[in-house]
Parts: structure tokens; sequence; C-alpha cells
């Protein structure tokens, strides 16, 4: 007698549709692939929606086998998939050669095309650290690339909430204008996180232009704003406090040695737009700009910051000394400031005390980071006013420097240190503390 009965299932079969999507989820683009091979059921999952919305494309840039396939990826990718995207990152990573730049270019025409016509959804955009005034971008192919950039933010620019061109560096015009292209046929933008950090070329003062002020004058829902301290004047924070103050929450400024940071902007810009702005939150982030005279210019006392960072990237100058900082001027933010991030070369001078009575005069001070000459008692200090809650840090990262090769008794030292405060490390903090050879 025949046996009608149906080939017994696998469990596999039965699973549902939430769960088989979560296992989809997890697979790379081949594996995917080769599930969706499976049966009918399995090859639905490999559309579904929530598997496409957020994509990183890296192109390596350096010639290699793998060259042809990340590209191709790519444009696969988008033509099965890109209606379904929204947010996007592409990553070119040290451009090798002109050859490189331009099959990217071609790539990137072709992969913004494509995405501009079929996708409604693309929220955010991010390509970061292009660096196009480098020699490897051949202007007719630089030129290309950025015609195609702004064609394509003007298609998307009505729904854009996010863009991060990051580390592009344009000239003025050019960045300009690709700015002007997310507020296309509208007098305004809506875009709420703009990252345009290194977006300009060295050495030029964006502050004094007046076609970079009309640029911003058309964020109308800036939530975050992240540029260069050349890019800061009275009048772009006064544009800021007209059209943006009710939404603005945080402003990350970057202050390079190469970039000029010599404009005067006066306290009452940053206080009106503090007052404006209630929720507003600074951040500041300075590269081997350390003199104070320098930084005392920048520095006023009306700015809400809660975070700095100073790095001097291993410059020493007998000349030059960071107590009048640790002592004048961060003291001024002791009732608002949080992080704070001190990487310099002081082998000149010992700062012990004076940042020791910092940290503690910072009420709301719960992220350290220190990279210093400085004692092992520093440590040891800091760690008992923690015990006596004389301050609230949450994260505590320092790297003693020293003037020797070997660190075997420091290394000891700390060791002690951390075996006494065990119980506090561990229960309340984010704790990092070496020793490490500075010659």
């Amino acid at each position: 007698m025949e046996d009608d009965s149906k080939p017994e299932q696998s469990c596999w079969a039965y699973l549902p549709s939430v769960c088989l999507s979560h296992v989809f989820w997890w697979l790379d683009d081949r594996d995917r692939s080769r599930a969706a091979l499976v049966c009918k059921r399995w090859n639905q999952a490999m559309y579904s929606g929530s598997l496409w919305r957020t994509r990183t494309i890296t192109f390596s840039g350096r010639p290699s086998r793998s060259n042809t396939s990340e590209f191709e990826s790519a444009l696969w990718y988008v033509k099965r998939f890109g209606k379904y995207l929204e947010q996007l990152e592409i990553k070119f990573l040290n451009p090798y050669n002109a050859v490189l730049t331009r099959k990217f270019q071609v790539t990137m025409r072709g992969l913004l095309s494509r995405l501009g016509k079929c996708n409604s959804r693309l929220v955010s955009l991010s390509i970061q650290h292009l660096e196009l005034d480098r020699l490897v971008w051949r202007n007719i192919i630089r030129n290309q690339f950025i015609k195609n950039l702004i064609l394509f933010l003007k298609r998307m620019g009505t729904h854009l909430v996010h863009l991060s061109l990051k580390g592009a560096r344009v000239t003025l015009e050019e960045g300009c204008e690709l700015l002007n292209s997310l507020s296309y046929l509208k007098t305004r933008s809506f875009a709420s996180e703009i990252n345009i950090e290194d977006f300009f070329s060295h050495h030029l003062s964006i502050y004094s232009s007046p076609l970079f002020l009309q640029t911003m004058s058309m964020f109308r829902n800036l939530v975050t704003l992240t540029l260069n301290y050349n890019c800061i004047s009275d009048e772009l924070l006064d544009i800021l406090c007209e059209h943006n103050a009710h939404s603005l929450w945080t402003i990350n400024i970057k202050c390079h040695i190469h970039d000029p940071h010599g404009q005067v902007i006066w306290g009452m810009s940053w206080a009106n737009l503090a007052k404006r702005a209630p929720n507003l939150k600074v951040n500041f982030f300075f590269e081997r700009v350390m003199k104070h005279d320098s930084l005392a210019r920048i520095l006023l006392a009306e700015i809400p910051l809660r975070s700095i960072s100073l790095r001097s990237c291993y410059f020493s100058d007998p000349d030059w000394s960071m107590r009048p900082t640790l002592t004048n001027l961060l003291p001024a933010y002791n009732h608002i400031l949080q992080k704070l991030t001190l990487e310099f070369n002081n082998s000149h001078e010992s700062l012990d005390e004076e940042l020791l009575q910092l940290v503690l005069s910072c009420k709301k001070l719960f992220f350290l980071k220190v990279w210093a000459f400085l004692s092992v008692a520093f440590v040891e200090r800091l760690l008992q006013n923690q015990a006596e809650g004389k301050c609230t840090l949450r994260t505590m990262k320092v790297r003693i420097y020293t003037n020797r090769y070997e660190t075997n008794e420091e290394d000891r030292m700390l060791r002690d240190i951390f075996r006494r405060y065990r119980d506090l490390i561990n229960s309340e903090l984010n704790y990092f503390v070496i020793a490490y050879p500075m010659m």
C-alpha cells in the first residue's frame, strides 16, 4: 500500500516570518542570497524592507582583486534594494591613485542617479573624509563628483534630515553650493543635523564670507551643528539665534592650528544664543591650539560649554604653559562642564595640583581623560576624593607619561592603588590607568 502522506517538514518551515527576518538580518549579502534560494518563503524574506534600511558601502581605495566586486556590489545593492534605504554611509578609504578616484566617481554617479529615482525614504547620508583637495583627485573627476552629489542632494533635500560631509575639503563656493542644494526649489532647509567639520579646505576664513552666512540662513530646524571654528562669527551666531533657537541642541566646534582663528567674537553673541536656546550644549575640540592667549580669545565665559578637548599631539614648547588654562580659563565652566579631555606634553612643568583642583571644582564632571606627565599619587588622590563623594566621575582614563623606558615601578604602584580601591572602581567607574614612556 502506497504511503500518500506528505514528507515531514523541517522545523525551519514553521519559523514565524518575524523570526525568519531576524535570522536574515544577521547574514551578510552573500549568505542572504544563498538562503533566498531555499524556497519561495525564504526568498520573500530576502526582500523584507527592514533588512535594507541601513547600509554602509566601503571602497578600500587601493588596487586589489576585490576592488571590482566592491564597486559592483554597491550598484547591485542600490538596484535591488535602494528603494528601502533610509540611512546610507559611503566610505572611500585613502584613495591610492587617479584611476581609483575615477572609478569611484563613475560608480557614485550611477549609484546616486539610481537612488535618486527609486528612493523617497532616505533621511541620513554620510560621506566622510573624501579630502577632495588632494592631488589624487584630478580636477575633472573632482568636479564631476561634486556635480553628481549636488544633483542628488537637490532630489533628496525635501526629506534628508542628517547630512555629514566631514572632511570633504572643498572650496568656499563648492561647499555653499552643496549646502544650498538641500533647499533647492524652497526658501529653507529643514535638515536637523549637519556635519561640516573639515568641510572646507585648509586656511579659509569662512567667518568673513557673506556667501556662507547666506547659505546658513537657509537652515531653520537645526538640532546638531558640527563645524570648524573658522566658520564662527557674531553674524553666524545671530543667524542661529534667529532661525534655529527653537530646535538647536548641540554645536560641536573643532579648532585646528592650521585653520584661521583670529576673529573676534563678542560674549554677548554667545549669551544671546544661550538665552534663546536654553537646551544648547557646546563642545569644543582643540588640535594643537594650546597657548593661553589664543584659547582666552575663543573660550568666552558666556559659552554654554559642556565638553572640551585640548590635544597638543606630543608638541612641546618650553615657553608654553598649561597652568593658566587650568587655573584661569577652565574654572569659568565649573558649573556646567561635563567632559574633559587633555592630551599634552608638560614635561617642563608639574600640574598635578592644578588639575586635581579643577576636577574637584567641576561638580557635573563625569568624564575625564588625561594624557600628561603626572605622578602616580595624582591617581590615588583622585580616587580618594571620589570615595569621599567630592567628585562624581563615571569615566576615568589616565595615561601617565614618564621620561624612562621602564615603567615597572609605576605599574606596581598602580596595581596597589587598584587593589585598595577595587570596590569603588568596579561599582562606579569606567577605569583605565597606565604608565607610558614618553621619550
